[in-house]
């Protein structure tokens, strides 16, 4: 997981980050794709940095980030080559229309809980 809080306390509550775990185990288990998380501020043009951010994860093109900035109040998803033939940029959308709900409603952990299990029902099983 590439979570990361510039914060020293973090977003997150301990019980908020082992249910934010679990959903990525199993996310990756179950699909055979590699989810992570990213949490803090981005470096403009977002799309830009989340991209090199998801570049950074091993096996880059069975990778799926998810990449949120609270404060700038920015979300980008980027799947890689071969995560990106399970999970068409529609399925990305919906998924994102849905954690920026949550978002709203003040629910950062939930959102980005309901975002991995989303896309990872929408990759299917490996």
């Amino acid at each position: 997981m590439v979570a990361h809080n510039h914060a020293a306390d973090g977003p997150f509550t301990t019980r908020q980050l082992l249910r934010l775990d679990h959903a990525l185990r199993i996310a990756n288990t179950e699909t055979g794709l590699t989810f992570s998380v990213y949490i803090g501020e981005f470096e403009t043009p977002a799309r830009n940095f989340a991209e090199k951010l998801h570049g950074q994860i091993e096996h880059a093109e069975l990778a799926v980030l998810i990449a949120v900035s609270p404060n700038q109040r920015k979300l980008e998803i980027i799947t890689g080559n071969e995560a990106r033939k399970r999970i068409s940029d529609r399925d990305a959308k919906l998924a994102g229309l849905s954690m920026a709900a949550a978002f709203a409603g003040g629910d950062l952990a939930g959102g980005v809980v309901a975002g991995i299990d989303q896309l990872a029902s929408h990759a299917g099983r490996a």
